[in-house]
């Protein structure tokens, strides 16, 4: 009897279906290619949404606020794992628990923001994968410079509260003694900041855009991209879903490759390996995006030596 119980349990913990979440700071809806390549990447792995793996989503919709509590609400779930879509999510489950295992799918400094202790040693129960972003900052400018040769003012949108952003914007400033550009910072804390932002942007003259990373920016995507194209504004992006909606230019990692990838960590942790033992890798697919019916709606003409650097054009 005894050695049918144990044989009994031990079933049962075979049979257990391991339980993931993943955490959004923006809406789902507003990157569907990253939640595609995140689902895609496990079944490559053999995983089956529903049957052999669950998957809890949680979206804080833009409302940063939220994210303590649908952290909060995840580590009372017990899940076996937390992937987190950016640095917010991430800084808000480091608080909620120190040992659930968490797989940052982009961080843009994750040993900055003191969520590991290294890249190759990240020491706690964090891992995943870095994206570089502010150091892609500069080179957004200098393609903003190469299309525009005369540009000498330029806003730049982000979020101050984000982890990564003061990085970000102090690569920017280092970048203008290289390029001779002024930069105007505009923070955006809320939807209902946008506006405000590009109405001081016209006001401080400026000739351009350039967006950091934010959850904020990126679930008012179109909005963006109507305020900068009405304004005939060339804006350069830090994610290529704004091109989707209009946006001009994108230069950057390919976010989705990130999230495909993501799903390797996940696979590791549910065979046994513990998050400190991960490395944090960086990322090695970069992408150029230029949209020429976007260039012609404001009246700007893409230089040729701009178009040849660019992984896709958009006609």
């Amino acid at each position: 009897m005894l050695l049918a119980l144990c044989v009994s349990a031990e079933a049962q913990q075979r049979a257990k279906i391991p339980r993931v979440a993943y955490v959004l700071a923006t809406s789902a809806s507003a990157v569907p290619a990253r939640v595609g390549a995140f689902r895609q990447g496990l079944r490559d792995l053999g995983y089956d949404e529903g049957k052999n793996i669950i998957i809890e989503w949680r979206s804080a919709e833009g409302k940063l606020e939220r994210l303590p509590a649908l952290l909060q609400e995840l580590v009372h779930l017990k899940v076996d794992v937390i992937v987190s879509g950016g640095p917010e999510s991430t800084r808000d489950a480091k608080e909620a628990t120190s040992s659930v295992p968490i797989i940052m799918t982009q961080d843009p400094d994750p040993v900055a923001n003191k969520f590991v202790a290294s890249l190759a040693r990240p020491g706690g129960n964090i891992t995943g994968l870095s994206n570089l972003a502010p150091e892609l900052s500069g080179k957004r400018l200098e393609l903003l410079k190469e299309t525009i040769p005369k540009l000498s003012r330029v806003a730049i949108l982000g979020t101050s509260t984000g982890p990564g952003n003061a990085k970000a914007l102090k690569e920017m400033e280092a970048a203008t003694l290289s390029f001779g550009v002024k930069i105007q910072y505009l923070d955006v804390l809320s939807s209902k900041d946008i506006e405000t932002a590009f109405r001081a942007a016209i006001k401080g003259r400026a000739e351009a855009i350039i967006t950091l990373s934010s959850p904020v920016l990126n679930s008012n995507r179109a909005k963006v991209v109507e305020f900068a194209v009405k304004n005939r504004l060339p804006a350069i992006y830090h994610n290529s879903l704004y091109i989707e909606d209009g946006g001009l230019m994108f230069y950057g990692v390919k976010l989705a490759d990130l999230d495909r990838r993501a799903a390797t960590y996940v696979d590791k942790i549910l065979k046994g390996a513990k998050p400190a033992d991960l490395p944090v890798e960086q990322p090695t697919k970069f992408e150029f995006v230029v949209n020429l019916k976007t260039a012609k709606q404001i009246g700007l003409t893409i230089p040729p030596n701009v178009l040849a650097r660019a992984d896709k054009v958009i006609r």
